[in-house]
């Protein structure tokens, strides 16, 4: 997208040049505004602040800080957190300490997925606001193709 944009941004200068009077000055009946200087031009390629470094992701292309927290798959060295027992004690015997063990296993793998569905979550909303991006991007490069196409039709007539 970002070659796109400055591909086109070399088309509409070379239109530019081709629609002069002689080669030497535009006329001023066919003067036409540069799209880059719209407010979603700006928004969009990320150059809102006056720069024009011509290209990069703009405002997302940031480092990453942080990573996400490590998650043990509850098998070992993971206690219950609710406090109270899963099973109500009968008879005291080792069945019900392998249930309560293996309930507890069972908690903190439901944790794990729950803080991986979580993370996934996050995961997507980052990934749909890059779409967004490539898609706002899409539509002001489809924009700029078609004004600069009927400028080079109406230069070739």
């Amino acid at each position: 997208m970002d070659q796109i944009n400055q591909d086109m941004r070399q088309a509409e200068k070379n239109l530019t040049d081709l629609s002069k009077c002689c080669g030497l000055c535009v006329c001023p009946c066919d003067r036409v505004t540069s799209i880059e200087h719209d407010s979603k031009y700006k928004r969009t390629w990320g150059m809102g602040d006056g720069g024009s470094a011509g290209g990069g992701e703009g405002v997302d292309s940031s480092v990453v800080s942080t990573q996400p927290a490590g998650i043990r798959n509850g098998q070992a060295n993971q206690q219950q957190s609710t406090g109270g027992p899963y099973v109500k004690r009968i008879t005291n015997d080792a069945r019900e300490d392998e249930m309560e063990e293996n309930l507890d296993q069972v908690g903190s793998i439901i944790g794990n997925l729950k803080n991986m569905a979580m993370d996934m979550g996050s995961e997507i909303d980052k990934q749909n606001k890059h779409i967004d991006r490539i898609t706002d991007k899409a539509d002001m490069n489809k924009a700029r193709i078609d004004e600069a196409n009927q400028r080079a039709n109406k230069l070739i007539k």
